[in-house]
Order: C-alpha cells, then structure tokens, then sequence
C-alpha cells in the first residue's frame, strides 16, 4: 500500500465536570514546580505571570480529590512549593494517555488512502 501524505495531528486534555484539569501546559507547568521548587520560579522559566501559575495550581488542585502542589512556608531561604504524589501520579497518568493518543493518531494515519 503507498504511504498516504496525510497525517492525523491531535491534542487533548483531561477534564473535570467544571472545566479543565490538566492539559500539556498545565503538566509542564507542574513538572517545573518539581524541578524549581517554586511556582514563581516554574512561572519564570515558563514566561508566565506568577498570578497565572498560581490561578492555574489553584484550578488543577481544586479539581483533584486530593492537592497536586502544596505551599511549603519558609524559613530561611523563603518558601516554595512541592508536587504530592497526586501530582506525580497526575503527570504519570497525562503521560500514559498521550502515548495511547499518539499511538491511536498513528495508527488511523494509515489509513487515510485518498
């Protein structure tokens, strides 16, 4: 069979009955608060305002069950943030999808015989 020019190209995102959960961005945005500690500082190296990543962590953590990223009060060096294994596992599960998602994208590409 000859290889079709076409390709399916696709994105997608988890909701909740209220809105979004987690999409690419958001899920980015948490593995920055892991790395940096910080959602100041996951915002900055995302060039985002701090107010938008803490609206968006406010968002994802409202919607879960249980905290995706808790505040942690400072003392010398200041505060930060830390990603609960909510959190882990919510870019574990993004992750899984995506690949099943591409997978599938893939897959129906194949098929597109015009």
């Amino acid at each position: 069979m000859k290889q079709s020019p076409y390709f399916l190209r696709g994105r997608f995102w988890i909701e909740s009955p209220t809105g979004t959960f987690l999409g690419q961005g958001r899920v980015v945005l948490l593995e920055h608060i892991r790395t940096y500690g910080s959602i100041s500082a996951a915002a900055r190296v995302m060039n985002m305002s701090y107010r938008q990543a803490w609206q968006l962590v406010n968002t994802m953590n409202s919607h879960s069950t249980a905290p995706l990223v808790e505040s942690v009060t400072g003392g010398k060096g200041g505060g930060g943030a830390i990603l609960t294994a909510t959190g882990e596992r919510a870019i574990s599960l993004y992750y899984a999808v995506k690949q099943d998602f591409e997978q599938f994208l893939e897959q129906r590409s194949q098929q597109l015989d015009w």
